[in-house]
C-alpha cells in the first residue's frame, strides 16, 4: 500500500516561504515580497606586537543589520507608504515595530522576526508601461535598529 504521509515526520520538509504576514503596529498589511532579513557581525582585525603569528586575529565587533525591502500591489487610495514617509521632519520620524511572520497551513506563525524602531528610508513608486500586463507594485524600504527571531 503507498504511504499516504500520516506518519512522516513534521521535521523533513522545511517550510514554504510564499505564506507570510507583515504586520505594521497594530496593522496588517499584504506585501508580495519581503526582503533583507540580514544581520551581519562585522569583524575587528587585532594584532599585538609580540605575536609569533604574522596576522592580525578577528574578532566580532558590532552588529550591522541590513533596510528590509517590502513589495506590495498599488490599491486606489492607499497611501500608507506615503503618509508614513511625510512624517520625517529634521531628524523626527515615527519609528514603528514591523512583525513577519512566516505562517503555517492552519495560518500559525513559526517563524516570526521583529524590526526595533523601523522607519521609512525610500519609497519606489511603479514603472509604468503602456504594453504591460503586470500588476502596479510600489516598494518601501525600512531601516531599524535591531532583529529579533522567534520559533512559533
Amino acid at each position: 500500500m503507498a504511504d499516504d504521509g500520516s506518519k512522516q515526520s513534521t521535521n523533513v520538509w522545511p517550510l514554504p516561504k510564499f505564506y507570510f504576514q507583515v504586520k505594521w503596529d497594530s496593522a496588517v498589511l499584504s506585501f508580495e515580497e519581503v526582503s533583507g532579513l540580514d544581520v551581519e557581525a562585522q569583524p575587528i582585525e587585532y594584532r599585538h606586537g609580540d605575536s609569533p603569528v604574522f596576522s592580525p586575529i578577528k574578532m566580532p565587533g558590532l552588529k550591522k543589520y541590513g533596510n528590509v525591502t517590502m513589495k506590495k500591489g498599488v490599491f486606489k487610495s492607499d497611501n500608507k507608504f506615503w503618509d508614513w514617509f511625510n512624517q520625517i521632519k529634521m531628524n523626527t520620524v515615527k519609528r514603528i515595530p514591523v512583525t513577519i511572520s512566516l505562517l503555517d497551513e492552519e495560518g500559525k506563525p513559526t517563524m516570526v522576526w521583529t524590526l526595533t524602531n523601523a522607519w521609512p528610508t525610500k519609497i519606489t513608486g511603479t514603472d509604468l508601461k503602456a504594453e504591460g500586463n503586470e500588476a502596479a507594485v510600489e516598494t518601501i524600504e525600512v531601516a531599524h535598529e535591531g532583529l529579533t527571531i522567534a520559533n512559533g
